[in-house]
């Protein structure tokens, strides 16, 4: 994919002296810092040299941020993640279910986000665990893969978790059970929605008391929670393509912005609600940045988690097993995967020959570079 012409840093950049102002606190400070220094001599750099015999270019890189809000240093994760979970896959239908949170509880995601969000985990896999356990849906242990997005497409607050549920789970006898019409279908919707609205509400009861007036919970049964199941996928292998569009994705990538000049951000969107129709959104700087930093996640907070037989814990016996009874996936041939490739001659692998800091490369390796170009 080509370069992005205008970046989410550049914006940044030239509100750093104000970002504060825009911050909740300190992390989401630290953060926007981050990500407008990415690959800039801020944060130092390397010559690296190519070690193909024919080839020998010399290469000027400067350090990445790694932050995980960052739309420059998500590739490389998103493709090591992708790969580890094709190696986990199992030969039966596999689901993608979607929690949403309701608009109202919007206030409460700005001021208690850490609690908001491991609430909706939670919740979101006791419903699945409930429903997987239950002998009139399935009567079995399943598992789930969850993914933390807080974001909609014109940056505004909208949490949500997309999961992947396989098609059935390990019965009582250890053996497979599929899920009912062959594995063409999970549970209820509406059921579910209702379930997941009482106990996420009872949950943030206990967690929050007397903090919100008893008419707030009220008015969270007024409307339908929101849960969406697609029909299963045509293959297991699509599974983890598809979940890679989500794991290591961040509010906005580059790519997205169309124009960022005159302390304005021009940037594309799709509107879901009428079949993806795109169109074009424009904020101000402070805007942007304010939207931005809604989705900046708490200091160590996991946005990807792993339940049931898909957890951690259980795969390592679960996976193995299941794999030999129920036969493994063919997947497709894949190249491994290879970093720091020489850009020119696409052979040789980039080699670290020098380090430099914040003032920029020796002089000396300045000239070899100008000279080469």
């Amino acid at each position: 994919m080509a370069s992005a012409t205008h970046e989410v840093a550049q914006v940044l950049e030239r509100n750093k002296e104000v970002l504060a102002d825009y911050c909740a606190n300190s992390w989401q400070l630290r953060t926007l810092h981050a990500v407008r220094k990415c690959r800039t001599a801020a944060l130092g750099g390397h010559i690296d040299c190519c070690n193909n015999p024919s080839c020998r270019r010399l290469h000027l890189s400067y350090n990445s941020c790694r932050n995980r809000h960052c739309p420059k240093c998500q590739g490389h994760k998103k493709e090591t993640w992708i790969r580890a979970r094709e190696e986990e896959l199992l030969k039966v239908p596999y689901f993608h279910v979607v929690f949403t949170l309701p608009c109202e509880l919007n206030r409460i995601c700005l001021y208690e986000p850490k609690l908001v969000y491991n609430l909706l985990f939670k919740t979101a896999w006791q419903v699945i665990k409930g429903f997987s356990a239950n002998p009139k849906f399935l009567g079995a242990n399943s598992g789930m893969i969850a993914i933390l997005h807080t974001w909609g497409q014109n940056l505004s607050l909208h949490p949500h978790l997309h999961c992947i549920v396989p098609g059935g789970g390990i019965a009582k006898s250890g053996k497979w059970k599929l899920a009912k019409s062959k594995g063409k279908y999970l549970f209820p919707v509406k059921a579910m929605s209702k379930v997941f609205r009482a106990q996420f509400v009872a949950e943030l009861r206990k967690e929050l008391g007397t903090q919100q007036a008893t008419a707030f919970y009220e008015n969270l049964f007024k409307n339908e929670w929101v849960v969406f199941c697609k029909r299963p996928f045509l293959c297991p292998s699509q599974v983890v393509e598809y979940l890679g569009r989500y794991t290591h994705k961040i509010a906005i990538s580059n790519h997205r912005i169309k124009e960022a000049q005159d302390n304005t951000v021009t940037f594309s969107v799709k509107d879901y609600r009428h079949g993806g129709k795109k169109s074009i959104l424009k904020l101000t700087d402070v805007e942007f940045i304010r939207r931005f930093s809604l989705h900046i996640l708490p200091k160590g907070f996991v946005r990807i988690r792993h339940y049931g037989i898909l957890s951690s814990y259980h795969k390592r016996i679960s996976i193995p097993e299941l794999q030999e009874s129920l036969g493994k996936i063919d997947l497709p041939e894949r190249p491994p995967l290879q970093h720091n490739v020489c850009p020119y001659c696409k052979k040789g692998k980039l080699e670290i020959i020098v380090l430099f800091g914040v003032r920029g490369p020796p002089e000396g390796w300045k000239n070899k570079l100008e000279k080469q170009k």
